[in-house]
């Protein structure tokens, strides 16, 4: 593990990516027991607050974990895809906000991911997860809730047919469709949607997973795409029209 001193980045950055290198390629397995900061120090010639610094940066992406004791120190933790959902959300939510990408083209992502779970989660999905898509419809429907909280509701709604598929792999790549492209395409239609449409087109989804149905969830979201694209479109005439 090397850092150039000359470099202009951030020396704790370039270490923490030197040891975030090391464990990637396998030099650093999980479990193993990193130098100490002294050592850490030494080889990479800098000072004792700047490993400490790099460690907190490994610290706070999940790479490490630290122990105290006459046997602790910092050690490679066992990320897993939990763990960086966060990262994912976090990542995804930066590149819509500073990027130009437009309604449309959030849409067409989001629900063609989405829609490959479809198949996967009418094959797998637990009795757990059905019932937590049941509970999330029975709160939409609730006529106190608010605006945020039907938001709230509506991505507990999709996260759980997103991990009805059983794949955690699947579940990691759509953490940011579904939690950072739903609360914008959310926040965007919240003034022109009938929730009693989104009930039940949610009502048409949960009920094809339970009957194991592929295609009526499928056409549920291709549904559920055009009425939210629809939406957008609506909201977009209204704010040009003048006052």
């Amino acid at each position: 593990m090397k850092i150039d001193p000359q470099k202009p980045a951030d020396l704790s950055a370039q270490i923490a990516q030197a040891i975030r290198d090391a464990i990637v390629s396998g030099q650093l397995i999980v479990d193993e027991r990193l130098p100490s900061e002294a050592e850490l120090a030494d080889q990479f010639q800098v000072s004792r607050p700047t490993v400490r610094e790099a460690l907190k940066r490994l610290a706070a992406q999940s790479l490490i974990r630290t122990q105290r004791g006459a046997t602790g120190g910092a050690f490679v933790n066992r990320l897993s895809f939990e763990d960086a959902y966060s990262q994912q959300i976090t990542t995804s939510t930066l590149l819509l906000s500073m990027n130009t990408v437009s309604f449309d083209t959030a849409c067409e992502a989001r629900y063609a991911l989405e829609r490959a779970c479809a198949r996967l989660s009418a094959q797998r999905r637990t009795a757990d997860q059905l019932a937590t898509m049941r509970a999330e419809i029975f709160r939409q429907a609730q006529p106190g809730l608010t605006d945020e909280a039907f938001c709230a509701s509506d991505v507990a709604f999709h996260r759980a047919l997103v991990d009805g598929a059983g794949n955690p792999v699947l579940s990691y790549q759509l953490a940011g469709a579904v939690e950072a492209m739903q609360p914008l395409m959310n926040m965007i239609t919240f003034t022109a949607r009938s929730r009693e449409e989104i009930i039940s087109l949610h009502t048409q989804i949960a009920d094809g997973l339970e009957n194991g149905d592929a295609d009526v969830v499928d056409e549920s979201l291709v549904k559920l795409e055009k009425y939210t694209r629809k939406l957008a479109h609506d909201v977009a005439e209204q704010r040009r029209k003048p006052a």
